[in-house]
C-alpha cells in the first residue's frame, strides 16, 4: 500500500510538470513542443497549422497519462491488490477508463482529420471570422502572413499560455486552442489587478492585470489575458484600439510609477515640516500647491564633509510630492532600480544632496 502511495505522489508530480512545465523542464527541452519539434514543422512558416498539430500531440499525451499511471502501478508492485478487494476493483475500473480515454481521443482526432480539421477548436474559432462563404484556411493564411512580420509582439503569459498581437489580430495561444480577436471589432478592458511580493528582503513586487478581450461578433466568446503590468505598455503600443481601465482598477504601468508610489509612502512616514508662510503652486507642474520641504533628517555624520553625504537645503517649499519624486527618479541609474529608494539626489534649485528621508510634507500652522 505504501508503494502505491509513493508512486502516486511521484506520478502526480511528473504529470503536473508535463501539463504545466516549470522553468527547469522548459530549459531542458522536456516539453511536448520540444519533444515533437521534428513533427510540428516551423511555427514561423505556418503558425496556425503548427498549433493545430501541437494541440493534437498535447491532447494525445495528456490522454495517455492515466494509462501510463496504471502501467506504472502494475510494474512497481510485486503482487498488486491482493490485500484489498476494493483496491482491486478500483484498479480495473481505472484501467478501463485509461484505455477508453485515449481511444476516444484518437477517434475524435481521426474525425477532425477526415473533415479537414474544420471541427478542431482552433479552426472553429477561425470560422467566426470568415466572410463571404470563405473557409477557415483563408483566415489562417491572413494570420500566418502577419505572424511572419517582424513588428508583431509575443508575450509569454505563463509556461503554457502566450499572447501574440499582430497588426490586425490578438491571439491567445493555449495548449488545446487559440482564442482570436480581430482588432477592428474588439474592445479591451482592464478588469482586475493584483500584486504579489517576490522578495521580503528587497521589497520586490510583481503586479498582474486581467484584460478582457471582447469582440462585437456575437459568436466570438470573450477571453481574458492575465498580463504582467510591465508588459502593458508594449501591448498598448501595438493594439489599434484604446484599452479601457475600469475606475475600480489601479495598476502600475512602469517601474518608475511603482517607485514613485514607494517614494511617497516613505515620505508620509517622515517628520512633517511646519510653516506659517503662504504656499504657492508647485513650480514643476503649476497644478497643485507646493507641499514638500527638504530638511536634513537622515543619519549621515554631520561632521563628515564627504561628497556622498546629504546636505542642508535652505530652499523654501516650492515642489509637490509627485514632482519631487519624478525629479528624484530621473536622476538615478536605470540599471540600478533596486537601489533607487536608498540613493541620493540633488535639490533642483540649490543642488545640495538629499535622500528620501530628508523629504518632508509641509503642514501650514495658523499665523499668530
Amino acid at each position: 500500500m505504501s508503494n502505491i502511495l509513493l508512486f502516486t505522489l511521484f506520478y502526480l508530480l511528473i504529470s503536473g510538470c508535463i501539463i504545466y512545465p516549470p522553468y527547469e523542464f522548459i530549459s531542458a527541452g522536456l516539453t511536448i513542443e520540444s519533444v515533437f519539434s521534428s513533427f510540428l514543422g516551423s511555427e514561423n512558416a505556418q503558425f496556425i497549422q503548427y498549433h493545430i498539430k501541437k494541440s493534437v500531440y498535447t491532447i494525445i499525451v495528456h490522454s495517455l497519462l492515466p494509462f501510463a499511471y496504471v502501467l506504472g502501478i502494475y510494474a512497481s508492485i510485486e503482487e498488486p491488490f491482493e490485500v484489498s478487494t476494493i483496491l482491486y476493483y478500483a484498479y480495473h475500473i481505472f484501467l478501463i477508463f485509461s484505455i477508453l480515454l485515449p481511444t476516444k481521443i484518437l477517434y475524435i482526432i481521426n474525425d477532425w482529420a477526415k473533415r479537414n480539421w474544420i471541427d478542431h477548436p482552433i479552426c472553429k474559432n477561425l470560422q467566426y471570422f470568415c466572410n463571404n462563404d470563405t473557409s477557415w484556411l483563408s483566415v489562417a493564411s491572413s494570420i500566418n502572413t502577419e505572424y511572419r512580420r517582424v513588428d508583431k509582439i509575443c508575450i509569454q503569459l505563463n509556461p503554457i499560455h502566450k499572447l501574440i498581437v499582430t497588426d490586425n489580430w490578438i491571439l491567445k495561444v493555449t495548449p488545446y486552442s487559440i482564442y482570436c480577436a480581430h482588432q477592428s471589432d474588439t474592445t479591451l478592458s482592464v478588469i482586475h489587478s493584483d500584486s504579489h511580493n517576490i522578495s521580503q528582503q528587497t521589497h520586490g513586487e510583481v503586479q498582474f492585470i486581467n484584460i478582457e478581450v471582447k469582440s462585437s461578433r456575437t459568436s466570438v466568446q470573450p477571453f481574458t489575458i492575465r498580463l504582467n503590468a510591465l508588459d502593458f505598455k508594449d501591448l498598448q503600443d501595438k493594439v489599434s484600439r484604446p484599452i479601457t481601465v475600469l475606475p475600480t482598477v489601479t495598476f502600475h504601468k512602469t517601474i518608475v510609477e511603482r517607485f514613485i508610489d514607494a517614494f511617497k509612502q516613505q515620505v508620509y512616514l517622515n517628520p512633517r515640516f511646519r510653516t506659517e508662510q503662504e504656499l504657492e503652486n508647485c513650480i514643476g507642474c503649476m497644478q497643485v500647491t507646493s507641499n514638500i520641504k527638504l530638511q536634513r533628517q537622515c543619519a549621515d555624520d554631520t561632521s563628515n564633509t564627504s561628497d556622498t553625504n546629504c546636505q542642508v537645503c535652505h530652499c523654501r517649499p516650492m515642489w509637490c510630492i509627485d514632482c519631487i519624486a519624478k525629479w528624484f527618479v530621473s536622476r538615478q541609474d536605470e540599471s540600478e532600480n533596486s537601489t533607487w529608494l536608498s540613493a541620493k539626489c540633488t535639490c533642483p534649485m540649490c543642488r545640495n544632496r538629499f535622500c528620501v528621508l530628508d523629504v518632508s510634507l509641509v503642514e501650514q500652522s495658523p499665523s499668530s
